[in-house]
């Protein structure tokens, strides 16, 4: 029997649950082969935030446990059901001195909903510099609650935001209330389920046209992270063309280390007359 939930993302959660921890308890059916068995209802299509965590996390467990996640690509096929497990294939693409790559195939009901590729790396000594700066926004304590749309076991908190009337906040500060065991794959998977929130593509709306569903996405992980500690995203739009629509992101700690950038592309369509 698959787990289930008695609530959807962003309603309190069953009694004994921790539905974080337990979306991201993924079954080994064999040595390459996981499935996350955690189903509830939703009036959405599956976050696709969730199918990227659940994918890096099998990923990551095909690999040395020093080696962590440093990139992931991925692109969504399909809408994903939130009622459905998910099945998760993964292939060994290399396994270098310090590196090693995976793809990974998620299908549902026998379909692809969504394949990653991912690269691994053994932490070496190196320059540590940063161009990029936090923006100047008031602390997570001082900042008014808000509350993340689908997301488990994620609180937020409201800054000031960049553009007028973004629809959608470009940025805002985000923490994990699960306990997290330390597990720097988890914690990475646990930033990856985040990433995929929000958008930043709310100011170039129009009366006409609006950011749609997710059609690839990119994190790259420069320092390990503390998803139990606050984290600020900042989402930058870039372009709008073709019916779709690129932005990139910082997530900073909150000492302003920049701890991961990323890339997504949507579709950005006109409205249906």
């Amino acid at each position: 029997m698959e787990p289930t939930l008695d609530t959807a993302p962003g309603g309190p959660a069953a009694p004994g649950h921790d539905p974080l921890l337990t979306m991201l308890d993924l079954e080994r059916i064999e040595s390459d082969i996981f499935r996350a068995g955690m189903v509830f209802a939703e009036p959405y299509a599956l976050y696709g935030g969730q199918v990227a965590a659940q994918a890096l996390l099998a990923a990551g467990r095909t690999v040395e446990a020093d080696r962590l996640p440093h990139s992931l690509h991925g692109y969504f096929l399909r809408a994903g059901d939130a009622t459905l497990p998910t099945v998760f294939r993964v292939y060994r693409d290399r396994d270098g001195r310090s590196f090693s790559a995976r793809r990974v195939v998620a299908t549902q009901r026998g379909e692809v909903i969504f394949n990653m590729s991912s690269s691994f790396h053994l932490r070496q000594e190196g320059v540590e510099a940063q161009l990029s700066t936090m923006p100047e926004v008031p602390d997570p304590a001082g900042s008014e609650p808000y509350p993340i749309p689908r997301l488990f076991s994620m609180e937020g908190r409201a800054v000031p935001q960049p553009h007028e009337d973004p629809g959608y906040p470009t940025r805002f500060w985000a923490r994990c209330t699960s306990e997290l065991p330390a597990d720097p794959l988890l914690h990475a998977s646990v930033l990856t389920y985040l990433s995929d929130i929000s958008t930043g593509l709310g100011p170039l709306r129009t009366d006409d046209a609006k950011p749609g569903s997710s059609l690839d996405h990119a994190v790259w992980f420069h320092h390990p992270a503390r998803m139990d500690d606050w984290v600020l995203t900042d989402l930058l739009p870039h372009a709008a063309a073709a019916g779709r629509g690129w932005y990139t992101g910082s997530l900073f700690g909150a000492d302003g280390l920049l701890l991961a950038s990323l890339a997504q592309e949507t579709l950005f369509r006109n409205k249906r007359r």
